[in-house]
């Protein structure tokens, strides 16, 4: 972890901490080294920080390429492993980052979604996830993030001090049979695939 890294992280646990009653369910599935897609569903921007605390070492983000247009993010946000992506349509070079970290033995999380959810519920998934596991074959780790949309919800409220809980799930490992029925489905499939296994996890 270079220092603003490890600054964030130290910062993400105490405030999790503090504020929001964070807890980490199943830590022990957690994938701490070597490649690993850390698949989970996207709430709100609490999302990124509270994943990250959930393993023992540094990981990649995803974030729309707009934050960093202000001065200090476009500064800072690189820093924190921070991969600008366009959310209009595919954006394969930020596609081609995460699949180069991957195969260079880092964890990246992923939103299979795509967006954060308006109502708290999940999404339909993105064919991206697929994509990226069909190129890499890299494990996923399902998680699943609850309380943060009552928290800091998309389209406004305010931020409420509320318990948050992440799921996190067994890992998901993939092969070449996987692969073997090609089809411009198949990203799709795969994405499914790993929100299905989001789908399952339950504070229970």
């Amino acid at each position: 972890m270079n220092f603003y890294y490890w600054l964030g992280y130290h910062s993400s646990r105490l405030a999790g901490r503090l504020f929001f009653h964070f807890r980490v369910v199943h830590r022990e599935r957690m994938i701490q080294s070597g490649s690993a897609i850390l698949a989970m569903n996207h709430q709100s921007y609490l999302d990124p920080p509270l994943a990250g605390i959930t393993c023992d070492r540094a990981i990649y983000f995803l974030a729309r390429r707009t934050l960093l247009d202000a001065p200090l993010l476009g500064w800072l946000l690189p820093k924190l492993n921070v991969i600008p992506v366009n959310q209009e349509g595919v954006d394969r070079s930020a596609m081609k980052a995460v699949i180069r970290l991957l195969k260079t033995g880092n964890a990246v999380l992923v939103f299979p979604e795509g967006s954060r959810t308006l109502d708290g519920e999940l999404q339909p998934v993105e064919p991206g996830l697929g994509l990226v596991i069909a190129k890499t074959l890299a494990p996923v780790v399902p998680m699943r993030i609850f309380g943060a949309h009552e928290a800091l919800p998309r389209g406004g409220g305010g931020l409420r001090f509320v318990p948050i809980t992440i799921v996190i799930g067994e890992p998901i490992f993939f092969s070449t049979a996987d692969l073997s029925a090609p089809g411009k489905d198949l990203y799709r499939r795969l994405s499914q695939r790993v929100i299905n296994a989001i789908a399952a996890l339950g504070l229970d």
